[in-house]
């Protein structure tokens, strides 16, 4: 049905426009953005939004992927979304837009469904988008609900194209060739009845038009039961009385069970129905257009329209609600015995099997981390935090706090590793580790007992872990980096060689990246300045080549490369180096103390040697801060007290981007984004009086006087990614 009217409509909107068509249900907005899209020609990307999208990783890869099929982008896109970083920043939207830009034609987005979206850091970075969107192109917005997005100003910069459910709504004629189009005729007067009664929602049209139809009657009057409202709120009843109840009963009971699954095959289906010609049945609703959706050109998988699937899922809860959760288990077992494992996971949360989600989950996180969809995995371990289900699976729990302590958040990290702690040790792992050598994992990691403990509990995690576990490489790590506390540099040499195969072995570069760096600070302290100057070359290779800049690991891996930087005497590199170290310092904590307090320890002797008190200051203030709550860190501590001798003699200004504090550095990535200080406090839990304190600080350090002017100079000084 075209809605030739709406398209030209939305052809005449200027370029760097934004359309917005918002609408309840069933009112076609996905059917309009399409012929928009075809008048437009090829440039279009298109992506619909579900909702496994709330993670900006995968949010922004399918935007960039849908970009690269009308024209290549730039590959580093890809790399930075691929790699393990903590947070996706705005200066990825930045390339993202900066992508579109140089394009030699003009291109187009559409996001449809955006309501599924709800993660924050996902509109913030939509929000981005939207105000760089370059001048030549559009984005196309659908959603049931307004976009969280800032549609008021759009609207007095006149950059927004609106459509509404009162424009969406048919006219009498439109109504007519809907209904002639799904082979139903109507006398003139009957049509406008039934128009009049739909308020012209192309929905109710359609799906009336389908049990006039399916009745097989004379179609000369319209059907007595016919009573829709312009609104999905009265459809569930007609459903199940003038469609549903008008198919035979093995049809109705296919599509209402089948409707607990986002996307569908044959085989799926016989699974989840315990019967088989499934593909069969789907190919025959396909063909009698009865709102199936074909994903691929072979036809092989399959969805609902989301409205139709909304009311199958409504007659399901009414008719059989206690089959739900079987199929549902049915459903996970089937995903995870071909390979799906994310969508199994789904698929046992919905049926309450914690057992099953706890174990796909352990399967899944590390590459799920690995890829940097870091918000997919948050969103697991909120299941478990919110299931109350932390202390009944502690290999979870250990993996949770390990997450949260790789990024940033030590309560949080201390939060699981209690849980963990709290339940038993008992059991054995999928891979065959036992629960004891994962308890042994954390507690050497968390080094809360000095260092003989933590040396104890990285070789008790070695005794149970599986030969197969990537965490092996770190207790290998964990165990030489005890002897290093020990000022016994010969033995934690030989670990740390060890510590490197395994990590290569394992495929951990960013480990592989940070052992180097140790095994560097061993040859500068023997002397040994070659070694020590190549082996800080080959960890900068493996962060650059992997896109490991945002990692935790990385902080030590460029503060050890400004020593070296320095000692040849390149300041210029040195001090680059220095700056992106510096721009991890919020990820460095005391839930993972050592390295953490060794890239602070780093950075105040690079800082120190380029004559920088400020910048040493800021940062063994950091590491006080850490040793107040891990005082037992070897001869860290020592370390610590004799640059602080060193920093006596020098005098300090308290300016500059060196003396940028954690809180400082941890608001600073998001001053690139569009949001106001308020929006920003509740993104850091802060005040908006605090943020804005907090960025009149460090205007005052930069030496600059607004925040365009801020992000530049971070972005030239490598605080920021460019």
């Amino acid at each position: 049905m075209s809605r030739t009217a709406l398209v030209e409509r939305l052809l005449a909107a200027p370029s760097g426009a934004v359309v917005c068509v918002v609408a309840p249900p069933g009112y076609g907005k996905t059917t309009l953005l399409a012929q928009w899209a075809q008048r437009k020609g090829h440039r279009v990307g298109w992506v619909t939004v579900d909702s496994h999208d709330n993670d900006p990783a995968v949010l922004l890869t399918y935007l960039a992927v849908a970009l690269d099929r009308v024209a290549p982008i730039d590959l580093e896109v890809f790399k930075v979304l691929a790699s393990p970083a903590t947070h996706i920043s705005p200066t990825v939207v930045s390339r993202l837009a900066a992508a579109m830009s140089a394009m030699t034609e003009p291109v187009d987005l559409v996001l449809d469904h955006v309501e599924q979206l709800h993660n924050r850091q996902c509109l913030d970075a939509l929000e981005q988008l939207v105000a760089q969107l370059p001048g030549q192109s559009q984005l196309a917005l659908a959603s049931r609900s307004r976009p969280r997005l800032p549609l008021a100003r759009l609207r007095s910069q006149g950059r927004l194209t609106e459509v509404a459910a009162a424009d969406l709504a048919m006219d009498p004629s439109e109504a007519r060739a809907l209904l002639e189009g799904a082979e139903v005729r109507l006398a003139e007067e009957h049509a406008a009845e039934l128009h009049r009664r739909t308020e012209g929602w192309p929905a109710g049209l359609y799906l009336a038009a389908l049990a006039l139809r399916t009745a097989g009657t004379a179609l000369d009057t319209p059907d007595a039961g016919i009573a829709f409202a312009g609104d999905d709120r009265f459809i569930v009843d007609y459903l199940d009385s003038e469609l549903l109840s008008r198919l035979p009963a093995g049809q109705v009971s296919f599509l209402t069970r089948t409707a607990v699954l986002d996307r569908m095959c044959g085989p799926l289906c016989d699974a989840v129905l315990h019967t088989t010609g499934s593909a069969k049945m789907l190919e025959s609703l396909a063909r009698s257009n009865l709102l199936l959706v074909p994903l691929d050109r072979r036809r092989g998988w399959y969805r609902y329209h989301h409205l139709f699937r909304d009311l199958l899922r409504a007659e399901l809860e009414r008719r059989e609600p206690e089959l739900v959760p079987e199929l549902h288990r049915r459903a996970a077992a089937w995903c995870e015995a071909n390979g799906l494992e994310e969508t199994a996971i789904d698929h046992a949360q919905a049926a309450g099997d914690a057992d099953q989600v706890a174990r796909l989950v352990l399967t899944a996180m590390q590459p799920v981390w690995a890829s940097g969809r870091v918000d997919t995995v948050l969103r697991w371990m909120e299941w478990f935090e919110r299931e109350q289900l932390m202390e009944r699976y502690p290999a979870v729990a250990v993996h949770g706090a390990l997450i949260f302590a790789l990024l940033g958040r030590a309560t949080r990290a201390e939060q699981w590793a209690a849980a963990a702690e709290r339940a038993s040790p008992k059991g054995r792992l999928p891979d065959g580790s036992t629960m004891e050598s994962y308890l042994a994992y954390l507690r050497a990691i968390l080094c809360r007992d000095g260092v003989a403990e933590m040396r104890r509990d990285a070789r008790g995690a070695l005794d149970g872990l599986s030969p197969l576990s990537p965490y092996r490489a770190t207790m290998v790590h964990t165990e030489a980096l005890s002897f290093l506390l020990d000022g016994d540099p010969a033995p934690a040499d030989a670990g740390f060689a060890r510590a490197y195969d395994a990590a290569a072995q394992a495929g951990a570069p960013p480990l592989a990246a940070v052992v180097l760096a140790e095994r560097g600070i061993i040859a500068a302290d023997r002397d040994d300045w070659a070694e020590a100057a190549a082996l800080a070359e080959r960890s900068l290779e493996i962060i650059r080549g992997g896109e490991y800049d945002a990692y935790w690991t990385s902080s030590l891996v460029y503060a050890w490369a400004a020593r070296a930087a320095v000692h040849r005497g390149d300041l210029v590199a040195a001090r680059e180096h220095l700056a992106r170290s510096a721009g991890l310092r919020p990820l460095l904590t005391h839930a993972l103390p050592v390295v953490s307090v060794q890239a602070l320890l780093e950075q105040a002797r690079a800082y120190i040697a380029l004559g920088d008190p400020d910048g040493a200051h800021a940062v063994l203030q950091q590491a006080n801060d850490i040793f107040q709550q891990r005082p037992n860190l070897g001869v860290l501590r020592a370390q610590a007290d004799e640059l602080r001798t060193q920093l006596a003699t020098m005098r300090r200004t308290g300016l500059g981007a060196s003396s940028l504090t954690t809180a400082e550095l941890r608001l600073l990535p998001l001053l690139p984004s569009y949001l106001t200080f308020r929006e920003i406090g509740e993104r850091l839990y802060l005040s908006p009086n605090t943020i804005k304190s907090q960025t009149i600080s460090i205007y005052r350090k930069l030496g600059v006087s607004s925040r365009s002017e801020a992000v530049h100079h971070a972005q030239r000084l490598g605080l920021l990614g460019r």
